[in-house]
């Protein structure tokens, strides 16, 4: 039986199986933490830039920020408070939803989305290595994905360690390149440059709500350890400040960085960064590259829990700590020659086709948070989770009719540099496939289960207790 005190620095002993309750550990405002320095990086602040790139003025576009992550934030939040409750991975949890087997169709989507984030964030990680060490970018790149590597075999434990670790550092430094980013540039020009325009304000909030949502299919994966008595409340939370915070922050750095100095990327955004501050600048270098690698971090743990997760569909077997390793460094091989490789325009290219993505994560999300909410009511039977045979079935044709209409219906309201839906010119430019995503996928569901509910035979909503799922080593 692995113990609650097990040491950070041992390799993590479970993969996608439940938690029991004698290996629950930690606090809930350990999730503020690793949230947190989840955002406090080089790509939240390119990302926040857009909201000024696109025409809006510094004022609206801060607005827009604020919104977009705060409404974001409570959909990632609503999943970080399952993992206390059910003790298993996000994306394993779908399979309540979506079936046994219906439940790979989603989590394919997560597993690319999450190795093209490793890819495009691993790519300025290195431009950082480089700026320091003055190695060549692709030694860099390999540097970089071995140190997350690393810390993704080694699991849960470290991964909050380290997390913590990260959030104090870079937000001590945040803070002082903001205050130098604030005092050395006149913020009152800024103030009053740019235009405003609904659709454009809309497409602002669309981008940073996207930036949240996408952390969605793996949040509880980092709650799963919190003991099952952590109330809801509290999981959401702390998981909603501490991203909410941090990603307004970074996210607004970007838009005054464009609005201060409208050519402050083209010379690298690490370059502009780093450049805030005359002293020690190498000091801010080493900030930015550990912001990167506490991300990367989180990409790779969660392209390793949906690989895994979607092998044991097609395998039935245990994840031992050698599995482990070979999964962790596969993805990690791929992010890194998607990251060498795409070093020129096809980077670009892939980081708008991982924001295509996303757009398939908006309607799973809905789903998964009916379900769990208003549907089952946080009551699930996790043994019946792990087995095609089980009261959930292979496949759920409501999650899935729910989940492709809310696809089909994102089409014509999409507004990405690659496609334009034709409703678009005629929202002023706004997209809002979102927002429509989540109420209609989200509002079948619940339909097509109403009749489960009102009959008495939904499934998973008897017992007591959730039955134990398998566990390592079993």
């Amino acid at each position: 039986m692995a113990s609650a005190k097990q040491s950070i620095y041992q390799v993590e002993k479970r993969s996608i199986d439940f938690i029991p309750p004698e290996e629950r550990h930690g606090k809930p405002w350990h999730l503020f933490t690793i949230w947190f320095a989840a955002n406090m990086q080089v790509t939240a602040v390119v990302t926040g830039a857009l909201a000024v790139i696109v025409g809006l003025s510094l004022p609206w576009a801060l607005l827009a920020i604020t919104i977009g992550c705060g409404v974001g934030a409570i959909f990632m939040a609503l999943h970080s408070a399952q993992g206390p409750k059910l003790g298993i991975p996000q994306m394993i949890q779908s399979r309540a939803q979506f079936g046994f087997f219906g439940a790979v169709i989603p989590i394919v989507v997560v597993f690319l989305m999450y190795v093209g984030f490793f890819a495009a964030s691993g790519v300025l990680g290195a431009q950082a290595l480089t700026e320091w060490t003055k190695i060549p970018l692709d030694i860099s790149i390999v540097i970089t994905s071995v140190i997350c590597t690393l810390l993704a075999i080694y699991g849960y434990r470290l991964i909050h360690s380290v997390q913590r670790w990260v959030s104090v550092l870079t937000g001590l430094g945040f803070l002082y390149l903001t205050f130098r980013l604030v005092a050395d540039h006149n913020i009152g020009a800024a103030m009053s440059g740019g235009h405003f325009e609904i659709g454009t304000f809309v497409l602002a909030i669309t981008i940073a709500a996207t930036w949240e949502i996408t952390y969605a299919p793996y949040v509880a994966d980092y709650s799963r350890y919190l003991p099952s008595k952590t109330s809801v409340s509290a999981a959401f939370w702390w998981s909603y400040l501490g991203s909410a915070i941090s990603s307004i922050w970074m996210l607004g750095f970007g838009a005054i960085a464009v609005a201060v100095a409208a050519h402050a990327f083209d010379g690298g955004s690490v370059a502009f960064i780093v450049g805030q501050s005359a002293a020690a600048p190498d000091l801010f270098i080493f900030i930015v590259i550990i912001g990167i690698l506490g991300i990367n971090t989180l990409n790779l743990y969660g392209a390793f829990m949906s690989s895994a997760t979607t092998i044991t569909v097609f395998a039935r077997r245990d994840f031992r700590r050698q599995a482990r390793v070979v999964i962790v460094a596969a993805a990690a091989v791929i992010g890194t020659v998607l990251a060498i490789a795409g070093q020129g325009d096809f980077l670009n290219n892939f980081e708008n086709f991982i924001l295509f993505l996303a757009y398939f994560i908006i309607p799973w999300t809905a789903i998964n948070l009916c379900d769990f909410y208003l549907v089952r009511k946080e009551r699930y039977n996790i043994r019946a989770i792990f087995d095609p045979d089980g009261e959930y079935g292979r496949w759920n044709w409501r999650a899935l009719t729910a989940y492709g209409i809310g696809i089909l219906l994102e089409i014509p309201f999409m507004s990405t540099t690659f496609y334009t839906g034709p409703m678009v010119n005629n929202l002023g430019g706004a997209d809002i496939s979102w927002m429509l995503s989540l109420v209609v996928a989200g509002g079948l569901y619940y339909i097509f289960m109403r009749p489960l509910m009102r009959s008495g035979k939904l499934q998973g909503s008897g017992g007591t207790e959730p039955a134990l799922g398998p566990t390592a080593g079993e």
